[in-house]
C-alpha cells in the first residue's frame, strides 16, 4: 500500500437523513463526494434549510480538486450554490445532474460563473491523482450513479443512493457487470447508501407507482393533485402517462417544479405526451375531472404549493370537495407533523387525501437489506462505511454485513468530522474536525445560531414583554412610564380584573426608584428592570416570557 494516507471525511450524511458531502483525501489533495442539504428539524424555527459547514470547506479550498455529484436530488446537490458563490472548483456529474445544477446555479445567478463538466458511466475522469469511474445505479431519478475512486492506495466505492431496480422506467437496469468486476479488481472501503436497512426484502421496482395511479385515477369524477419532489423526475413521468392515459390535462404548479420539469424535458429524460401539459392558467378552462395538477409540497414545507392550497393561500387554486390530493412521497424523518397538517388542512377543505400506506402510491428509491447484502457481495470492500443513514441505521448495516462475512471490526461508524484513515494497520479514526451545521434562514447563511435558535424557541413558547421607562439622566428619577407591552404571553388575569401587568408596572417602578443614587447606571437598570419583572411574572404565572427593557435616558 503507498505511504500516502487515504482518509475519508463526512461532512454530513451519517447519522442523519440529508445533508450528504463527503471528502476522500490523498496526500494533499482533495475531492468532495455530493454538497447536499437537508431540511430544517422542528425546533429550528424560521430556518429554511441545512447545509454542510462552509468555513471548513472554505479551510481547504485550495487542496479541493473537484466536486463530484451521484445524482440530482436536493440531499445531493442543494448545498451546491452556497458553496460555489464562495469557492471556485470544478462539479462533475451525469446530463440530468447537470441540467439539475444549473437551474439551481441560474437561480443564484452563479450560471456561467462556475464550471460544470459532464461524466458517462464507465468513463474513467482523472481528477487530480483521483482516478474517477462512475458507474450507473437505478434510483428514483434518472442518470444516477455510483463512484469507484482509485488512488494509489486502493479503490473507494460510494454507491450512492441506490436500489436494484430489474425494470427501471428509464435507462438500463443496474450495471451488474461493472459492480463485479470493481468487485474483483478489489474495493479498499465501501461507503454504501444504509437508508432502507431496517426493511427485510427488497425494494418494489418504480413501475408499481404507474399502476397505483392509473388503478386510483381512471374513475375519479373530480380534479386530481400528485404531489412530490421536483426533482423526483420519474416519478412525474408516470404521473403524466397516466394523465394522457385518460385524457386530463396537466399543469405543473411550483418554480422548482416547473423548472426540473423544463431541462429534464429539453435533456429527453422526461417526454410530454401529446396534448397532455398546459400552463395553470390553460388548464383552469378544462372541466375539473379533466384536470389534473403535479406540485411541489410532498414535505408539508409552509412556502410550497401544496401546503399554500392546504392553508387556503394560494392565488389561483382553491382545494374544495371533490378533489383527489395524491402524496406521492413518504415524509423525510422532522417532516411528519407538517406533512400531516398538511393532510388534515386538506381534509378539512373536503378534499380525498392518498398517501402511504392507505395505497401504494409511493416506494422508495433506497434497496432493501437483500440489495444491500448483493451490493456487498458483488464489491467484497475490505472495510466499509455505511452513510446516508440514522445511527440505528449504521449499526444495522455492520450487523447486516456481518451476516455476509465482513467482519465487525472492518465496519466503522463514522460521525460528522471524523477523518477516517484506511492504511496497513486498517480502518481507524485518526483526527476529528469540529465540523457544525449552516443554517439558511431566507438570504442569510450562517448568520442564525444556537442563541438565535434559542431565543426564537423561548418566544414561541412563553412570548415577549417589552418594558418602556424614561428616566432624568442627572436624578434617575421617572419621567414616563413604566409601560409594558405583551406579544404572545397569556396573561391569567385577562378573563379577571387585568392586574397583573398593572401590578407588574408598580413593581418596577419600586425597583428603579429604591437605588440612591443621583445619576443613572444603565446597564445597571436594564438588568434590574428585566430580574424584577421576570421574578414578578414567573411568581404569578409560572411561565418566563422574554424581557426586553428599552430605557431612555433624557
Amino acid at each position: 500500500m503507498s505511504t500516502q494516507p487515504l482518509r475519508v471525511i463526512p461532512l454530513g450524511g451519517v447519522g442523519e437523513i440529508g445533508k450528504n458531502a463527503t471528502l476522500v483525501e490523498y496526500g494533499d489533495d482533495l475531492l468532495l463526494v455530493d454538497a447536499g442539504l437537508k431540511f430544517p428539524e422542528e425546533e429550528m424555527l424560521g430556518i429554511d434549510l441545512v447545509i454542510p459547514d462552509l468555513s471548513f470547506l472554505q479551510e481547504v479550498q485550495q487542496r479541493l480538486r473537484g466536486i463530484i455529484i451521484t445524482h440530482g436530488h436536493e440531499d445531493h446537490i442543494g448545498a451546491l450554490p452556497y458553496i460555489l458563490a464562495s469557492i471556485d472548483v470544478p462539479v462533475y456529474a451525469t446530463s440530468l445532474t447537470c441540467g439539475l445544477i444549473t437551474v439551481k446555479l441560474k437561480e443564484h445567478r452563479l450560471l456561467g460563473k462556475r464550471k460544470l463538466e459532464p461524466l458517462v458511466p464507465n468513463e474513467m475522469r482523472e481528477i487530480g491523482p483521483f482516478q474517477v469511474q462512475p458507474f450507473r445505479v437505478t434510483h428514483s431519478i434518472p442518470d444516477a450513479v455510483g463512484f469507484a475512486i482509485h488512488t494509489p492506495a486502493g479503490t473507494i466505492v460510494f454507491t450512492g443512493d441506490f436500489k436494484f431496480d430489474q425494470t427501471p422506467l428509464y435507462g438500463p437496469p443496474p450495471d451488474f457487470a461493472t459492480l463485479a468486476q470493481i468487485g474483483q479488481r478489489g474495493v479498499l472501503a465501501l461507503l454504501s447508501d444504509c437508508t432502507r436497512v431496517e426493511k427485510a426484502g427488497y425494494t418494489p421496482s418504480e413501475r408499481v407507482i404507474e399502476r397505483a395511479f392509473d388503478d386510483i385515477i381512471r374513475d375519479l369524477p373530480g380534479r386530481v393533485i400528485i404531489t412530490t419532489f421536483a426533482s423526483n423526475i420519474t416519478r412525474i413521468q408516470q404521473a403524466l402517462y397516466v394523465a394522457a392515459r385518460h385524457g386530463r390535462k396537466v399543469a405543473l404548479v411550483g418554480r422548482s417544479m416547473e423548472n426540473n420539469c423544463a431541462i429534464a424535458n429539453e435533456l429527453h429524460y422526461l417526454d410530454f405526451p401529446e396534448d397532455t401539459v398546459f400552463r395553470l392558467d390553460d388548464v383552469r378552462r378544462f372541466p375539473l375531472n379533466e384536470v389534473m395538477l403535479i406540485t411541489t409540497g410532498s414535505q408539508g414545507e409552509p412556502s410550497s404549493v401544496l401546503s399554500r392550497i392546504a392553508s387556503g393561500d394560494h392565488r389561483q387554486i382553491k382545494a374544495m370537495p371533490g378533489d383527489t390530493v395524491i402524496l406521492s412521497a413518504t415524509p423525510i424523518p422532522g417532516n411528519e407533523e407538517t406533512v400531516a397538517r398538511t393532510i388534515d388542512n386538506l381534509m378539512r377543505l373536503g378534499s380525498d387525501v392518498i398517501y402511504e400506506p392507505l395505497a401504494d402510491v409511493h416506494v422508495s428509491g433506497h434497496g432493501s437489506r437483500e440489495e444491500i447484502k448483493l451490493m456487498l457481495n458483488l464489491l467484497r470492500p475490505r472495510y466499509c462505511v455505511p452513510v446516508h443513514g440514522e445511527f440505528r441505521h449504521l449499526v444495522l448495516y455492520r450487523r447486516l454485513a456481518s451476516e455476509v462475512g465482513i467482519p465487525t471490526e472492518n465496519v466503522l461508524l463514522a460521525e460528522i468530522g471524523d477523518v477516517i484513515q484506511f492504511d496497513d494497520v486498517g480502518v481507524r479514526r485518526v483526527d476529528h474536525h469540529a465540523v457544525g451545521s449552516v443554517l439558511v434562514d431566507g438570504v442569510t447563511v450562517g448568520g442564525t445560531n444556537e442563541v438565535v435558535l434559542r431565543d426564537r424557541q423561548h418566544l414561541s413558547r412563553d412570548g415577549v414583554l417589552i418594558v418602556s421607562v424614561t428616566l432624568d439622566r442627572t436624578t434617575g428619577s421617572i419621567i414616563a412610564g413604566p409601560e409594558v407591552i405583551s406579544r404572545g404571553f397569556i396573561d391569567p388575569s385577562r378573563n379577571g380584573d387585568g392586574r397583573l401587568l398593572e401590578e407588574a408596572r408598580e413593581r418596577i417602578r419600586e425597583a428603579i426608584e429604591e437605588p440612591a443614587a443621583t445619576t443613572v447606571e444603565y446597564g445597571f437598570m436594564v438588568s434590574k428592570v428585566k430580574e424584577t419583572l421576570s421574578d414578578y411574572i414567573y411568581k404569578q404565572t409560572r411561565a418566563r416570557p422574554m424581557v426586553l427593557p428599552v430605557i431612555t435616558e433624557v
